[in-house]
């Protein structure tokens, strides 16, 4: 099952579109498991080796970049970012929520 929801995850992650960002949360309600954010970081941290998962474009429900650890090196995250033109300052999205995707939205349309 959990490879399910990773592989779920993983399909509307690589919808994400360069120079937009979405949240665990986001993901996690779209595929109707609200409660799942962090199962939806597992699977960020699982992608890694699929280099068609933009993991880059997930972070957390403040623009966070919470996941940087999980990229080598950890500035990998905001140094892929910054080349679709997010500007991050101290591990941070600025104007999150200009750059935001939802999928609940995006995808309705």
């Amino acid at each position: 099952m959990k490879n399910d929801f990773f592989e779920q995850v993983y399909e509307v992650v690589k919808l994400i579109p360069a120079g937009r960002v979405s949240s665990y949360g986001a993901i996690a309600a779209y595929l109707g498991a609200k409660r799942s954010a962090r199962v939806v970081g597992w699977a960020m941290n699982n992608a890694h080796g699929l280099p068609e998962v933009p993991a880059h474009r997930v972070v957390n429900r403040n623009g966070l970049l919470s996941g940087k650890m999980h990229f080598n090196p950890p500035e990998a995250m905001e140094e892929r970012l910054a080349n679709e033109g997010i500007v991050v300052k101290e591990d941070q999205i600025v104007n999150f929520k200009a750059h935001f995707w939802d999928p609940a939205i995006e995808l309705a349309l």
